[in-house]
């Protein structure tokens, strides 16, 4: 799989928990600057992540998915050990 190709997929499986962001704000989201995304909001991402690519996701490392970029590197560590 592509990297543009993986970004976008992730992109869009941050569209589906929060549909109000504009792309550029998806690309820096945060816990920190996004106040809709709680823990409930981290569980639901990550649901929809696991569908998308097909993985389960370690409990212990959702924690630390806390911004778009650290969401977006796990997924490509674990796509990569499909």
């Amino acid at each position: 799989m592509r990297m543009g190709e993986l970004k976008s997929r992730v992109v869009d499986c941050f569209r589906i928990v929060f549909p109000n962001l504009s792309e550029p704000a998806i690309l820096s989201a945060s816990q920190e600057n996004i106040a809709e995304w709680d823990s409930i909001a981290t569980i639901t991402l990550m649901n929809v992540i696991e569908e998308e690519f097909g993985f389960e996701a370690d409990l212990e490392a959702i924690a630390d998915l806390s911004t778009f970029e650290r969401v977006y590197n796990y997924v490509q560590k674990a796509a990569g050990s499909l």
